[in-house]
């Protein structure tokens, strides 16, 4: 007698009920995307899908077993979707959220009257922002500043695999350092001041509960000091000298140190038109704020 081979669906929901039992917040999504994965599959044709190879199944349940010890589903899968991108990512990078295309839909409508606008993106990571702006802004030259060797390499992989390599350059710096900075952005030969400068930096304070997947990510990425803004604050200096007059930029914040940032950059004396904004769950996201033609002093 033949033995009955294992369904897809059977499969998923068991799947679902060991995700939910370990803790897994999207228990259900993450077993189909993980399903998606072993088959091969858009999302879509899992309605379709019908009996699994036994390799198949001995396959997706030790990729489940792992996303029950709350390993990452992108560290599993190998990528992460972020606006129209699907970025290669896993150890020494920091996984983008979801939460980041808010600050990359902001960016791309400041950059849409703008001829041949020049963007910089510090604190790149895997480039999200960067690679977003370049392929939702093809008019734009980008360049994506990173400090971590690790995360650099996954920068420069993401570039090249999503055909930006013409207008969006990896740049080696570390961003609390200005002059490291804006001679690392010379030598890769940025034409002009920037028009928007964009930054998802390591902002959440240290000692803040996470989530056991965030114990995955770099923690130089993710943790930004006692009070999150040991990144933001020496930040604000660059993101000064970069700007032209009238330019704009937009940094991602812990929820908590919303008017942190915004104090910061008031203390700057260079900025004007200092917001914050939520995100659709009524967080506070991020700050915006545009290079004044003068310095206004400090208010």
């Amino acid at each position: 007698m033949t033995a009955r081979r294992a369904r897809v669906s059977d499969e998923i929901a068991d799947a679902a009920r060991q995700l939910d039992d370990a803790g897994v917040a999207s228990a259900r999504a993450d077993a189909e995307w993980l399903m998606c994965h072993v088959l091969g599959i858009d999302r879509g044709r899992l309605l379709i899908a019908d009996d699994m190879s036994d390799a198949a199944v001995v396959r997706y349940r030790d990729l489940v077993a792992e996303r029950a010890r709350r390993i990452p589903l992108q560290h599993l899968t190998g990528t992460a979707a972020f606006g129209p991108l699907d970025l290669s990512v896993g150890p020494g990078v920091f996984v983008p959220r979801p939460e980041t295309e808010w600050l990359l839909e902001w960016a791309v409508s400041r950059l849409s009257q703008i001829a041949e606008p020049v963007v910089v993106d510090l604190c790149s990571g895997s480039g999200a922002l960067a690679i977003g702006i370049a392929a939702l802004v093809p008019a734009a030259r980008v360049y994506a500043v990173e400090k971590s060797s690790d995360a650099w390499e996954w920068l420069s992989c993401n570039i090249f695999d999503c055909g930006v390599q013409e207008r969006c350059i990896a740049v080696r710096a570390d961003v609390t350092i200005t002059g490291n900075t804006l001679a690392a952005l010379e030598r890769a030969g940025m034409p002009a001041p920037a028009d928007v400068v964009v930054s998802n930096p390591p902002y959440v304070p240290e000692g803040t509960g996470t989530a056991p997947e965030v114990d995955w990510d770099p923690h130089t990425a993710v943790f930004g000091g006692d009070d999150g803004m040991s990144v933001i604050t020496p930040m604000l200096e660059v993101v000064g000298r970069l700007l032209r007059p009238g330019g704009r930029a937009g940094i991602e914040h812990d929820e908590t140190t919303s008017a942190k940032v915004i104090a910061a950059a008031r203390a700057t004396g260079v900025f004007t038109e200092i917001n914050g904004y939520d995100d659709l769950t009524g967080r506070p996201r991020f700050v915006t704020m545009e290079r004044a033609a003068t310095d206004v002093g400090v208010s």
